[in-house]
């Protein structure tokens, strides 16, 4: 099947807009028609080669919603019609991360997703005869995308493609990094750093539960407005306080936050997230994707006086059984996703989407194919 793609060369490369080759889906495999896709700070970091697992040509993409054309042998949670959202955390049920219900990592493909291949080792992507690698085993800069079936949460029929494209990665983080993995309280205070997509979030999982103290920071003075508009209480500009970021949080928390959520990769940022983190019982979980091979350093006392730092992927969403519930949740009104998106760009447009989003003119840009 004939594809249009944007593909990434080589790092640090605009992408180029090919027609590719997509073979059919094998066994235990979707065809999808990716209908929408969002364009994500991770794929920023694999194109510009920070990620170790960078691997080139590949198709770049993760945030994406389509429909099922084709099911491999095998398939039988999806069929041909089915809405889908792409997931880059498999749910396969059956591996020891998935059986133990203690965490939503699955590792039962993460290797051969990481070396850009399908699980049997291949590539269905072809492009004048050369392979042409997977990312993150979704590949939604693509029309025509395949995808694991243990890969792909099945969502109902009547939502807009459009819009939910954004659950795959930003919205879905930052909604569930506090609903899941951050115990906030009605009541609580809650600090979160950067205010793209998965921060924009955040601040929605806080304000669902019941936080009365939302801190926004960033560096942008046109993400308070939206920031406001989402739930937050207090915007915070470093650049403008000379970077007292955490004594501006002390003071109008008594302290520190009950929750802090780190949403930017950046290590100083993450530094100063968990020093916000309120003595004694305040938590500082870390979303942002750094570079390959970055370490953070902070003083253990941090941690002895009661501080906990945490991770969370995919805002500890278990995809293929929990994220239908996100969707609902968006189609209830309790999630905004529409005010998310800043720009509505053809696939064609794939490279001033980056240039819109490392400039800071976007929160979040989505890229169509129909």
């Amino acid at each position: 099947m004939k594809s249009i793609a944007a593909i990434a060369l080589e790092s640090n490369q605009l992408l180029s807009i090919e027609e590719i080759e997509v073979m059919p889906p094998g066994e235990g495999e979707v065809l999808v028609e990716i209908a929408a896709t969002g364009v994500c700070h991770t794929d920023a970091v694999m194109l510009e080669g920070l990620n170790s697992k960078a691997s080139f040509p590949t198709i770049l993409g993760h945030e994406g919603a389509g429909r099922v054309v084709e099911c491999g042998t095998g398939v039988n949670s999806v069929a041909v019609g089915d809405s889908v959202i792409p997931l880059y955390g498999a749910e396969c049920r059956q591996c020891p991360h998935c059986i133990s219900q203690r965490t939503n990592l699955c590792w039962s493909i993460r290797e051969t997703r990481d070396q850009g291949t399908m699980p049997d080792g291949s590539t269905r992507f072809w492009l004048n005869g050369l392979p042409i690698n997977h990312f993150m085993g979704t590949s939604t800069f693509s029309r025509y995308t395949v995808v694991p079936e243990i890969a792909l949460a099945k969502i109902r029929s009547d939502t807009p493609l459009d819009k939910v494209c954004l659950l795959g990665c930003g919205v879905t983080t930052g909604v569930g990094a506090v609903l899941n993995d951050a115990d906030v309280r009605p009541g609580d205070s809650v600090a979160v750093f950067g205010l793209g997509a998965v921060g924009l979030s955040a601040i929605q999982g806080a304000r669902i539960a019941g936080a009365m103290t939302i801190i926004a920071i960033d560096i942008n003075p046109a993400k308070e407005a939206i920031a406001r508009k989402l739930g937050a209480t207090h915007f915070i500009n470093p650049n403008t306080i000379g970077q007292r970021t955490v004594e501006c949080i002390a003071d109008l928390t008594a302290g520190g936050v009950d929750t802090s959520i780190e949403c930017t990769g950046v290590l100083s940022v993450m530094r100063d997230a968990v020093e916000a983190a309120h003595v004694g019982w305040g938590t500082c979980v870390l979303t942002g994707v750094e570079a390959s091979g970055q370490e953070v350093s902070i003083p253990p006392v941090w941690v002895r006086y009661g501080r906990t730092v945490k991770g969370s992927y995919f805002g500890g969403v278990r995809g293929r059984s929990e994220l239908p519930t996100y969707v609902d949740m968006y189609m209830n009104g309790l999630i905004e996703i529409d005010a998310l998106i800043s720009h509505n760009l053809k696939i064609q447009d794939v490279n001033q989407a980056f240039d819109l989003m490392r400039s800071g003119q976007s929160t979040r840009s989505v890229l169509h194919f129909e």
